[in-house]
């Protein structure tokens, strides 16, 4: 079995998986043309031009097609049909901005939303017709969490085509924790790669108000490379992640597997499909104020929740743990 990821990194995600293919035994690379301050080291940076060669000497060698983030080579897509022509499969795996639409992110059958920012999200309109694409081309669809299954489950299951959801990959070994101890000064962090998406402006007014009634640090990590940022969440005692779209993002999976206290609103909806153990602080900006608060005033259960939240990621989110389901997903779309 040999396995093509292109053509983006998303979150050192794409590259984690490729990685791990190869240690199980399998052939896989991994390719990426947009390149970022974040420095991702396990895919291979190129460009669009010399992609499209590399797309054209692929054919003959690559069995898997898995597609990331609502891309293919051409940005017409006319590189699937030639795909089916070469008789591939071909799986989409959705990322969050590629499907998040507004509509669908701010209400559906189950669920509200009235936080969520879409401004970073790819045009409705082409949302619409890429999901009509795929699901007619593609042979399965991938997501990383029920957010994100509700927005893709209609167009490929009219066309009667799996949306599998699999977990956000973590190599935990590489991450050893350091657990918060009581303070009277912690430390709190936002990584905001996306500041309109996450609630960077709301978080960061939230912070100015604690500061007249608690005594704290605040960090907000930017334009760093992934590592520099990594050294920057070992220090934390508190982890704030995103406050708008309703689900946890990588950087709570890395917090947690860091034994870091880690504050990220989490849907009801999406929460009741979620195992009981989670222990992410939920907050949205109503409730942002509230739950730091609660945090900054017990600090003596930040080691608590960081061992809880390293359990977690240990038991559901490990490479390890995650591989053998996409594995299985591989041998079932090849047959």
């Amino acid at each position: 079995m040999k396995i093509m990821h292109a053509p983006v990194e998303i979150a050192g995600q794409v590259g984690l998986i490729s990685s791990q293919l190869r240690k199980y035994g399998y052939r896989s690379g991994a390719y990426n043309f947009f390149i970022s301050y974040l420095n991702y080291k396990q895919t291979f940076n190129t460009d669009a031009f010399e992609l499209m060669e590399i797309f054209e000497n692929s054919l003959e060698y690559y069995d898997i097609y898995h597609l990331h983030n609502g891309y293919s080579f051409m940005d017409s897509y006319k590189d699937l049909e030639l795909l089916k022509q070469a008789g591939k499969k071909i799986i989409m795996h959705h990322r969050g901005n590629d499907v998040r639409a507004p509509e669908r992110a701010r209400k559906g059958a189950n669920y509200e939303n009235p936080y969520v920012n879409t401004e970073a999200s790819h045009d409705a309109g082409k949302i619409h017709s890429s999901l009509q694409l795929f699901a007619e081309v593609a042979d399965a669809a991938i997501v990383q969490d029920h957010e994100l299954y509700e927005y893709v489950k209609d167009y490929y299951h009219a066309r009667n085509k799996k949306v599998y959801i699999l977990p956000r990959l973590i190599e935990t070994e590489k991450y050893i924790p350091s657990y918060p101890a009581a303070t009277k000064k912690p430390l709190i962090v936002h990584a905001p790669t996306l500041p309109e998406f996450k609630g960077t402006e709301q978080i960061e007014q939230t912070i100015e108000k604690l500061k007249d009634s608690y005594s704290f640090e605040y960090v907000r990590v930017e334009k760093m490379s992934h590592e520099e940022a990594v050294a920057v969440y070992k220090r934390a005692d508190i982890v704030i992640d995103q406050i708008l779209c309703g689900a946890y993002g990588n950087l709570s999976v890395e917090a947690m597997a860091l034994g870091k206290p880690v504050v990220c609103y989490i849907r009801p909806d999406i929460k009741a499909n979620l195992p009981e153990s989670l222990p992410i602080v939920s907050a949205n900006p109503d409730t942002l104020y509230k739950e730091l608060s609660t945090l900054l005033e017990r600090s003596d259960t930040f080691k608590k929740l960081g061992e809880a939240g390293r359990a977690y990621v240990e038991r559901y989110h490990e490479a390890s743990v995650v591989m053998p389901f996409l594995l299985d997903i591989y041998k079932e779309v090849l047959s």
